[in-house]
């Protein structure tokens, strides 16, 4: 149980997870750089003793491995488990009271606890003594990525009542006054934008508390999907096996345990431009307006430590943040979808963009009638929940005769190209809502999504090898088989819907003339074959993130039928679109003069 984000390094590097960097290092992307590095490499956190423009240390990547994060929460670990379990299934409690009455008792006992004295515990400092990490050459200035940002309802004031989330904070850059101004970026359906809502409706500021740093356990609370009525400083009480202590100064919500407070107000209508940001997707999200924060006052504890990450294509340290959530929270989804076994958002395609599910189908058991009916009823459950919402594509079966997993996803896929029928199956939502980071849709958080459902007996076999069919296409060529079933073709460089719209047309007709190809179901159009049939992973990712359900999906011997779309093979036009986020790219100058640290001599030599 540590009181402090220091007492964590030092358990950390007495266990051998943590290595310190001596020499000085650049936050202007090469502290970003190294982090990406090692976190490539599965190596330890590290702790940056000496950052250039500033005289606070940073710490990074002590997530980076599930090993590690277990090791972080290793004491308290398990009473949380049985508190969420609790939470997610109260009837647990009457089933079992006597067992259920230690987890009972945990929740309460870490409920936050209030301090007179708030800011006595601090220094007061300013946004620019602040280290000024930027990730990416095209960031839009230095960000903040593991702050917990604190809201309270207007409704209901009071930290029971509140939301601690992770949203970006962009600390510098752009219009921002420096000093008395900095960025926030978060989607309209999180915490904070229902009481910004609530705060713009009275005509009033909404006060905003930013954390950064503390107990590990208060970060993993600003990230976690809690059941109703779990607070997220309870959680992070009990998950730090020690109260959320707290005060107030000036009306501003101070937690007495982080390293570092910013504190502010959002006031209604007020936004600035904020980005480009490096994002989870693997592409920058650009610029656009999002609510600007008055800076009240900055705080820091004396020796604090700067916590912080890098956000880029998966897998990155969030994955493992997502392995222990999943962990933590065990079978809630299936507390919350009736029918749910699984449901995996596959990370590397970005997480949001593709969803993998297996439900049951109850309502035709007998297997003549076997076809996608609960399924699709579970399907709409699933992406009406939560994150879960932001998906664009769903792939959700039933178990037939054997164990199914949604984490063996080439199997996962066989199974379902296997069952599928195309001309029923497929299922559109258009004109709807996407991740605000995503840049395939028409426009800002709008674009589509589509269901792919299959249950029931095999009814094809599927393509190991490209088949003739597929070879000597003009200007499609490069085919290559990525697993069973899927072929990726190159095509050459998209220009705009309409050409792309002739293009597919040649395409899918050159395709029904050339007579039926069964064993091909799924056929991806790409700029690079070569990349794209690399790895599983690079497929998920070309195919997942930049492609649009609605604009981008066609098919052989396409039609309608009672507005019900279905072909004989799909073909997902993911080429990469000039209205696309370009993807993130490092700097080589700064690749290469980071390599002093991995050197002879140097703090980081050996490690990889």
């Amino acid at each position: 149980m540590y009181r402090s984000l220091e007492a964590c390094v030092l358990d950390l590097e007495r266990n051998g997870h943590l290595v310190r960097v001596r020499e000085e290092v650049d936050p202007e992307l090469e502290m970003a750089a190294i982090h990406l590095r090692v976190h490539e490499a599965g190596g330890p956190a590290l702790l940056f003793e000496n950052v250039k423009g500033t005289r606070y240390r940073a710490v990074s990547n002590l997530f980076g491995t599930l090993e590690r994060s277990r090791f972080i929460f290793r004491r308290t670990w398990e009473a949380a488990q049985r508190v969420i379990a609790l939470r997610n299934d109260p009837m647990q409690a009457l089933r079992k009271p006597l067992s259920q009455a230690g987890a009972a008792w945990a929740a309460l006992s870490a409920l936050p606890k209030r301090a007179r004295s708030a800011a006595a515990a601090f220094e007061e400092i300013t946004v620019s003594d602040l280290p000024h990490i930027r990730f990416w050459p095209m960031d839009g200035g230095a960000f903040i990525t593991l702050p917990q940002v604190y809201t309270e309802d207007p409704d209901k004031p009071g930290p029971m009542h509140a939301n601690l989330g992770m949203y970006r904070v962009q600390l510098g850059g752009n219009d921002y006054v420096p000093d008395r101004e900095i960025g926030l970026h978060y989607q309209i359906h999180r915490g904070i934008g229902i009481h910004q809502h609530k705060a713009a409706r009275r005509g009033e500021p909404l006060k905003v508390s930013i954390f950064v740093g503390g107990p590990p356990a208060h970060t993993l609370a600003a990230v976690m999907p809690l059941p109703e009525g779990l607070s997220e400083l309870t959680f992070a009480g009990l998950l730090a096996g020690r109260r959320f202590r707290y005060g107030y100064a000036d009306g501003h919500f101070l937690s007495l345990d982080a390293d570092f407070v910013i504190t502010g107000e959002i006031r209604p209508g007020e936004t600035k431009p904020e980005g480009p940001f490096g994002d989870h997707l693997g592409y920058y999200s650009l610029v656009h307006p999002f609510p600007v924060m008055r800076v009240h006052k900055v705080y820091a504890k004396r020796n604090a430590i700067w916590p912080f990450t890098v956000v880029g294509r998966p897998p990155q340290e969030d994955t493992a943040f997502g392995e222990l959530i999943h962990e933590l929270t065990g079978d809630a989804v299936k507390q919350e979808i009736p029918g749910v076994k699984e449901v995996h958002a596959v990370d590397a395609a970005g997480v949001h963009p593709l969803l993998l599910a297996i439900g049951s189908e109850r309502y035709a058991p007998y297997a003549e009638l076997r076809r996608p009916m609960e399924l699709l009823t579970i399907a709409n459950r699933i992406l009406g929940t939560g994150q879960l919402s932001l998906a664009k594509y769903l792939f959700i079966t039933a178990e037939e005769d054997r164990p199914l997993s949604t984490h063996r996803i080439e199997e996962f896929f066989g199974w379902m190209l296997e069952r599928i029928d195309l001309r029923r199956d497929i299922h559109f939502q258009t004109n709807t809502t996407i991740d605000t980071l995503d840049y395939s849709g028409t426009g800002l958080n709008e674009g589509s999504k589509v269901i792919f459902a299959a249950c029931g007996p095999k009814v094809r076999d599927l393509c190991t090898e490209v088949p003739e069919a597929l070879r000597d296409l003009g200007e499609f060529g490069g085919a290559r088989v990525v697993m069973p079933g899927v072929v990726v073709l190159e095509g050459p460089a998209f220009g705009s819907y309409g050409e792309a719209e002739r293009q597919l047309r040649g395409l899918t007709d050159a395709l029904a003339a050339r007579g039926p190809l069964t064993e091909c179901p799924l056929i991806v159009l790409v700029d690079d074959s070569g990349f794209a049939a690399e790895s599983l992973r690079n497929f998920l990712w070309v195919t997942f993130t930049r492609s649009n359900p609605s604009h981008d999906i066609y098919g052989v011997n396409a039609e309608y039928a009672w507005k019900h779309w279905g072909c004989d093979n799909v073909v997902i036009d993911a080429r990469s679109k000039p209205h696309h986020a370009p993807p993130l790219v490092p700097d080589p100058a700064v690749e290469k003069r980071i390599d002093r640290l991995f050197a002879r001599g140097g703090s980081l030599s050996g490690i990889l």
